[in-house]
Protein backbone atom coordinates (compact mmCIF):
# COMPACT_ATOMS: atom_id res chain seq x y z
CA UNK A 1 0.00 0.00 0.00
CA UNK A 2 0.96 3.62 -0.47
CA UNK A 3 1.81 5.26 2.88
CA UNK A 4 -0.03 8.39 3.98
CA UNK A 5 -2.67 8.75 1.27
CA UNK A 6 -4.88 11.73 2.09
CA UNK A 7 -5.66 13.13 -1.36
CA UNK A 8 -6.67 11.01 -4.34
CA UNK A 9 -7.06 12.43 -7.82
CA UNK A 10 -9.51 10.31 -9.80
CA UNK A 11 -9.41 11.18 -13.51
CA UNK A 12 -12.30 9.98 -15.65
CA UNK A 13 -13.72 10.43 -19.12
CA UNK A 14 -17.24 9.73 -17.75
CA UNK A 15 -17.70 7.03 -20.36
CA UNK A 16 -19.60 3.81 -19.80
CA UNK A 17 -17.43 1.24 -18.09
CA UNK A 18 -15.41 3.71 -16.00
CA UNK A 19 -16.84 2.62 -12.64
CA UNK A 20 -14.14 0.02 -11.82
CA UNK A 21 -11.54 2.79 -11.64
CA UNK A 22 -13.81 4.88 -9.42
CA UNK A 23 -14.38 1.89 -7.16
CA UNK A 24 -10.60 1.46 -6.86
CA UNK A 25 -10.34 5.12 -5.82
CA UNK A 26 -13.16 4.63 -3.30
CA UNK A 27 -11.44 1.54 -1.92
CA UNK A 28 -8.24 3.55 -1.36
CA UNK A 29 -10.30 6.32 0.17
CA UNK A 30 -11.95 3.89 2.59
CA UNK A 31 -8.63 2.34 3.58
CA UNK A 32 -6.94 5.69 4.22
CA UNK A 33 -9.94 7.90 5.07
CA UNK A 34 -8.82 10.18 2.24
CA UNK A 35 -10.39 12.84 0.01
CA UNK A 36 -11.19 12.17 -3.66
CA UNK A 37 -11.09 14.86 -6.31
CA UNK A 38 -12.92 13.77 -9.46
CA UNK A 39 -11.34 15.32 -12.54
CA UNK A 40 -12.86 15.43 -15.99
CA UNK A 41 -10.92 17.03 -18.82
CA UNK A 42 -12.57 18.59 -21.84
CA UNK A 43 -10.16 18.16 -24.69
CA UNK A 44 -9.90 21.48 -26.48
CA UNK A 45 -8.76 20.73 -30.02
CA UNK A 46 -8.37 24.35 -31.09
CA UNK A 47 -6.80 25.61 -27.88
CA UNK A 48 -3.44 26.13 -29.57
CA UNK A 49 -4.83 27.43 -32.87
CA UNK A 50 -4.03 31.15 -32.83
CA UNK A 51 -5.78 31.88 -36.15
CA UNK A 52 -9.06 30.40 -34.92
CA UNK A 53 -8.81 32.27 -31.63
CA UNK A 54 -8.33 35.58 -33.44
CA UNK A 55 -11.37 34.89 -35.67
CA UNK A 56 -13.46 34.01 -32.63
CA UNK A 57 -12.46 37.23 -30.89
CA UNK A 58 -12.86 39.38 -34.01
CA UNK A 59 -16.34 38.09 -34.77
CA UNK A 60 -17.58 38.16 -31.20
CA UNK A 61 -17.89 34.39 -31.25
CA UNK A 62 -15.82 34.01 -28.09
CA UNK A 63 -18.84 34.86 -25.91
CA UNK A 64 -20.92 32.15 -27.59
CA UNK A 65 -18.07 29.68 -27.16
CA UNK A 66 -17.70 30.55 -23.45
CA UNK A 67 -21.45 30.25 -22.90
CA UNK A 68 -21.63 26.83 -24.56
CA UNK A 69 -18.59 25.71 -22.58
CA UNK A 70 -20.25 26.81 -19.32
CA UNK A 71 -23.42 24.94 -20.29
CA UNK A 72 -21.40 21.81 -21.04
CA UNK A 73 -19.57 22.09 -17.70
CA UNK A 74 -22.91 22.41 -15.88
CA UNK A 75 -24.23 19.27 -17.59
CA UNK A 76 -21.04 17.39 -16.76
CA UNK A 77 -21.21 18.48 -13.12
CA UNK A 78 -24.76 17.09 -13.00
CA UNK A 79 -23.57 13.77 -14.46
CA UNK A 80 -20.69 13.63 -11.99
CA UNK A 81 -23.03 14.36 -9.04
CA UNK A 82 -25.43 11.65 -10.21
CA UNK A 83 -22.53 9.21 -10.64
CA UNK A 84 -21.28 9.94 -7.10
CA UNK A 85 -24.70 9.52 -5.54
CA UNK A 86 -25.28 6.18 -7.27
CA UNK A 87 -21.83 4.88 -6.29
CA UNK A 88 -21.93 6.22 -2.73
CA UNK A 89 -25.29 4.57 -2.08
CA UNK A 90 -24.15 1.31 -3.66
CA UNK A 91 -20.77 1.13 -1.92
CA UNK A 92 -21.70 2.80 1.38
CA UNK A 93 -18.00 3.56 2.00
CA UNK A 94 -17.87 7.23 1.26
CA UNK A 95 -19.65 10.38 2.30
CA UNK A 96 -20.23 13.37 0.07
CA UNK A 97 -17.86 15.58 2.09
CA UNK A 98 -14.95 13.39 0.96
CA UNK A 99 -15.59 14.12 -2.71
CA UNK A 100 -15.09 17.20 -4.88
CA UNK A 101 -15.00 17.65 -8.63
CA UNK A 102 -13.04 19.69 -11.13
CA UNK A 103 -13.69 20.18 -14.84
CA UNK A 104 -10.87 21.64 -16.92
CA UNK A 105 -9.95 22.12 -20.56
CA UNK A 106 -6.76 21.01 -22.26
CA UNK A 107 -4.72 17.97 -23.19
CA UNK A 108 -5.98 15.28 -20.80
CA UNK A 109 -2.61 13.86 -19.72
CA UNK A 110 -1.16 17.33 -19.08
CA UNK A 111 -4.20 18.58 -17.17
CA UNK A 112 -4.21 15.42 -15.02
CA UNK A 113 -0.54 15.87 -14.10
CA UNK A 114 -1.01 19.62 -13.48
CA UNK A 115 -4.11 19.18 -11.29
CA UNK A 116 -2.38 16.41 -9.31
CA UNK A 117 0.41 18.89 -8.57
CA UNK A 118 -2.05 21.70 -7.87
CA UNK A 119 -4.00 19.73 -5.24
CA UNK A 120 -0.88 17.91 -4.01
CA UNK A 121 -2.46 14.50 -4.66
CA UNK A 122 -0.82 11.50 -3.05
CA UNK A 123 -1.95 9.20 -5.87
CA UNK A 124 -3.66 9.45 -9.26
CA UNK A 125 -6.28 6.81 -10.05
CA UNK A 126 -7.50 6.39 -13.61
CA UNK A 127 -8.74 3.77 -16.00
CA UNK A 128 -7.48 2.76 -19.39
CA UNK A 129 -9.30 1.01 -22.20
CA UNK A 130 -7.76 -1.44 -24.67
CA UNK A 131 -6.28 0.25 -27.74
CA UNK A 132 -5.40 -1.22 -31.06
CA UNK A 133 -1.68 -1.77 -31.52
CA UNK A 134 -1.41 0.84 -34.25
CA UNK A 135 -3.52 3.41 -32.40
CA UNK A 136 -1.46 3.01 -29.25
CA UNK A 137 1.82 3.14 -31.17
CA UNK A 138 0.86 6.35 -32.97
CA UNK A 139 -0.77 8.29 -30.16
CA UNK A 140 -0.13 6.44 -26.90
CA UNK A 141 -2.71 6.40 -24.18
CA UNK A 142 -3.52 9.12 -21.71
CA UNK A 143 -2.64 6.73 -18.88
CA UNK A 144 0.80 6.04 -20.37
CA UNK A 145 1.51 9.75 -20.77
CA UNK A 146 0.39 10.45 -17.19
CA UNK A 147 2.68 7.68 -15.89
CA UNK A 148 5.60 9.04 -17.91
CA UNK A 149 5.17 12.65 -16.78
CA UNK A 150 3.87 12.43 -13.20
CA UNK A 151 6.03 12.61 -10.09
CA UNK A 152 3.26 10.82 -8.19
CA UNK A 153 2.16 7.19 -7.99
CA UNK A 154 -0.43 6.33 -10.64
CA UNK A 155 -2.91 3.48 -10.20
CA UNK A 156 -4.15 2.31 -13.60
CA UNK A 157 -7.31 0.19 -13.69
CA UNK A 158 -8.04 -1.74 -16.89
CA UNK A 159 -11.51 -0.96 -18.25
CA UNK A 160 -13.67 -2.74 -20.78
CA UNK A 161 -14.52 -0.97 -24.04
Amino acid sequence: MIPGVKKILYASDIEKGSRPAFRAAVSLCGHYDAQITYLHVLENEHQDNMALQSVLKADGMQEMYEESLNNLKSKLEGRIDKFFKEEVEELDMLNEEQVSSIIREGKPWKVIVDVADEIDADVIVMGTRPHTGLGHALMGSTATKVMNHSKRPVLIVPLKK
